[in-house]
């Protein structure tokens, strides 16, 4: 049964029951508002009976050692029933210096209290300082409607580290409310995006409610009754917070990326990280048009949930995908050779290997084209096999495709076909775009996700599917491509890293028994032209952040008994070899010194 089967059986059986609660609640809610109203009258003629729906206490998210990384914790908030008031914008008047509301807060306060049933309670303001606490206080008997409660609120203690992965909660926007009476109480709080908002369900818990009788001065003179609620479910996560905070350190320190470490036999994610982050504390208790702002214009597009939204050409991570593709259609042997001389001629047009200032590889069979990243080699057997053979092949390895991952807004990138340009540009599929999609350029598109998973199968040799829930290892069905086919590319995969002249090899782990295998990629982001190499292409650091390459790297360790894998993209950071590869060494090594027994 797939992960999405189950969970899908799992949020109708929580729906069922959470409908049976709430209708249990709302009944309890009549009978103590109108069936025993004549009861609570006599209790006191001066005193009030206040109904309130007790919001529950959301369910903790934790790694996979019990870390906390979201929880509630305890705060005062003001709020204001306009039935109970004799002049609400009055009171609302009263009240805003005293909790330094600005305008433009008073003006969305008093449209939420307009639009709300008199007898609901509306939020002034959340996390009152103990100072408005006590000033607020010493007011009350001069604003009648207007209380303090105490409540809970979502707090995350490493809101950089894990704002993309968990995502945040707010307050619910109008069209999230669904005539649900929790949402529209004071203080809940909504999962809005990342597993906050996919495990809405399961983290949200469900409500009490409390009967109470207050005097004339609105302080609460005893409980009459009491339904306790029920707290949300704690989510424990295969993620090793220990390694989330390495790599995403690690990756800070360049301005824009994204990486993903998955265990093999699990497909567990062990750390998953967005770069730039953003404090996720800023949504609880609503953002600030300044903050707002900042993150929707952030030049690295802060927001961004780059490991999973984030679509970039592979480039030579892709070119595994090419060799198997002709290996398993039989065009190529694994002794077949190609002369590389620094590029391939089409027609009249030049096809550059990397290497092309040098005078190219020379003669290079399979394994020494992957371990060396010969483009010419690559060109070469992808316009034998095609591109509907290289799609399919990369669709058998998880790329062009959803990978179910249970975070929101999971982008599918693409994997051209003959097909989809004949319905995309009403055109035919030429030889030179098998020549770039055969290095991982042209029309395709992936994820650094999806990257992440094609290596967790390069290595397995099984359909691993990726989770941030799975903790026990899984039992993967194999893939459907030859064992000897496999071993080949992960011996070109082990010469990149652990051989002079490997395209990861000067930053390869040189811990005896940790060793990486691993494929560096350079992706472009705008044409070269023969006018640029004549004048000599310009260095990395010189040129416009946005017209510098994409650097890539996938690998896993160790290598003869792989059981991390890593996928590491550097937007715009230049050489995948330079740049991305010693994060993803420095992660695979991490990850073995920490999560080995």
């Amino acid at each position: 049964m797939d992960k999405e089967t189950v969970f899908t059986r799992r949020s109708f059986i929580l729906g069922g029951i959470q409908t049976a609660l709430m209708t249990t609640v709302v009944g309890r809610m009549f009978y103590l508002e109108v069936l025993s109203h004549k009861h609570y009258q006599k209790l006191s003629d001066k005193n009030r009976i206040h109904s309130r729906l007790t919001l529950p206490i959301r369910g903790l998210i934790t790694d996979r050692y019990g870390k906390v990384l979201a929880s509630d914790h305890n705060i005062y908030r003001a709020v204001m029933i306009r039935d109970e008031a004799d002049d609400w914008q009055d009171c609302l008047r009263q009240v805003q210096p005293l909790l330094n509301l600005t305008d433009d807060e008073v003006d969305k306060i008093a449209l939420s209290i307009k639009k709300k049933p008199r007898f609901m309670p509306v939020s002034i303001k959340e996390n009152l300082s103990w100072a408005e606490v006590t000033s607020l206080e010493l007011k009350l008997p001069d604003v009648w409607g207007v209380f303090i409660e105490t409540g809970r609120n979502r707090y995350y203690p490493f809101p950089f580290e894990t704002c993309h992965l968990l995502g945040y909660v707010a307050t619910p926007s109008d069209k999230d409310l669904d005539g649900t009476p929790l949402l529209e109480q004071p203080g809940f709080k909504l999962g809005k995006s990342g597993l906050e908002k996919y495990l809405e369900e399961d983290l949200r818990g469900m409500p009490g409610i409390k009967q109470v009788e207050v005097n004339a001065y609105r302080r609460i003179v005893r409980e009459l009754s009491t339904s306790e609620s029920l707290q949300g479910k704690e989510q424990k996560l295969a993620l090793d917070f220990d390694l989330q905070q390495t790599l995403y350190h690690r990756l800070s320190q360049e301005e824009s990326g994204a990486a993903v470490v998955l265990d093999v036999a699990s497909g567990g994610v062990l750390a998953y990280v967005s770069t730039p982050g953003f404090d996720s504390n800023l949504f609880v208790n609503g953002i600030s048009k300044k903050d707002w702002g900042a993150l929707l214009n952030h030049p690295r597009h802060a927001l961004v949930n780059k490991p999973i939204a984030g679509q970039y050409a592979p480039g030579s991570t892709f070119k595994m995908v090419t060799a198997l593709a002709a290996l398993e259609k039989g065009v190529i042997k694994p002794n077949t050779t190609v002369s590389c001389c620094g590029h391939t001629m089409l027609g009249t047009h030049k096809f550059h290997c990397w290497t092309w200032k040098t005078g190219g590889h020379g003669s290079v069979d399979l394994v020494r084209a992957i371990a060396t990243s010969c483009d010419v080699y690559f060109y070469h057997i992808a316009g034998l096999v095609g591109i509907d053979a290289i799609a399919d092949m990369a669709k058998r390895l998880g790329l062009g495709q959803a990978t179910g991952i249970e975070i929101p807004g999971e982008k599918s990138g693409l994997i051209p076909t003959t097909e989809w340009k004949k319905k995309r540009f009403k055109s035919k599929w030429t030889l030179g775009e098998s020549y770039n999609a055969g290095i991982g350029q042209g029309y395709t598109l992936t994820t650094p996700l999806q990257l992440a998973v094609m290596t967790a199968r390069l290595a397995s040799g099984k359909v691993v599917v990726p989770s941030l829930l799975a903790l026990a290892p899984q039992e993967f069905p194999k893939l459907d491509i030859n064992p000897e086919h496999l071993a080949l590319i992960q011996l070109g995969l082990n010469k990149a890293s652990n051989e002079g002249g490997g395209t990861s090899f000067r930053h390869r782990i040189e811990t005896a028994g940790m060793e990486m295998a691993g494929k560096t990629g350079t992706t472009q982001v705008r044409r070269i032209t023969e006018q640029d190499r004549a004048m000599g292409l310009a260095n990395t650091a010189s040129r416009p952040w946005h017209h510098r390459e994409h650097a890539l790297f996938v690998g896993y360790a160790p290598v003869h008994a792989p059981r991390f894998v890593a996928a590491v993209l550097v937007e715009h950071g230049g050489s995948g070899g330079r740049v991305a590869a010693p994060v993803g060494r420095d992660v695979l090594l991490t990850a073995q010194q920490i999560l080995t027994p």
